[in-house]
C-alpha cells in the first residue's frame, strides 16, 4: 500500500509540475505574443477552464499523497518530507498570488492595457516560482523512490 500512495503522489506531482512548465515556456509566452484583449480575455478563459476535477485531484492530491506517504512509507522519509514541503508551497503560493491576481483579472473590467499590466509581469513570474517549486517536489518523490527500503 506505501508503494502504492508514493507512486500516485509521484505521478500526481509530475503531472503538476509538467502543466506549470508548459505554462512557463509555451501558453503565457504564447499569450504575451497577443494584444491585450486577447492575453486578458485567453487567461479569463483559461482560468475557469482550469477549475475542473481532473486539474483539482492531481493539484490537490499530489500534496495530500505525498502527506499521506510521510507517515506510511517505511525507513527514512527525509525526501518524502521534502517533496511534501515543496508540493505544499507549490499550493501555497497559488493560493496567495495566482488565484488572487486571477480573481482580479476577472474583475479589471475592459480596460485591457490596464488589466494586463497589472497581471501579466507578477503571474508569469510567480509561476516560474511555482513551476520550479514543484519539480523540485516532484524530484524529491523520485529521490524517495529510488531510495527507498522495504
Amino acid at each position: 500500500m506505501s508503494t502504492v500512495v508514493l507512486v500516485a503522489a509521484v505521478v500526481a506531482a509530475g503531472l503538476v509540475a509538467g502543466l506549470f512548465y508548459a505554462y512557463a515556456c509555451s501558453v503565457l509566452p504564447g499569450l504575451a505574443r497577443g494584444d491585450d484583449r486577447t492575453f486578458v480575455e485567453g487567461m479569463r478563459g483559461i482560468n475557469v477552464a482550469i477549475v475542473n476535477p481532473v486539474f483539482l485531484s492531481t493539484f490537490l492530491g499530489a500534496p495530500l499523497l505525498a502527506g499521506v506517504a510521510v507517515f506510511v512509507s517505511p525507513g527514512p522519509r527525509a525526501w518524502v518530507l521534502a517533496g511534501f514541503g515543496c508540493l505544499v508551497a507549490m499550493v501555497v503560493i497559488t493560493g496567495v498570488v495566482n488565484v488572487p491576481l486571477n480573481n482580479a483579472l476577472d474583475g479589471a473590467g475592459d480596460d485591457y492595457a490596464a488589466a494586463r499590466a497589472a497581471f501579466e509581469a507578477v503571474w508569469v513570474r510567480w509561476n516560474v516560482v511555482r513551476a520550479l517549486v514543484s519539480t523540485a517536489g516532484f524530484g524529491c518523490l523520485v529521490a524517495a523512490v529510488l531510495t527507498r527500503r522495504g
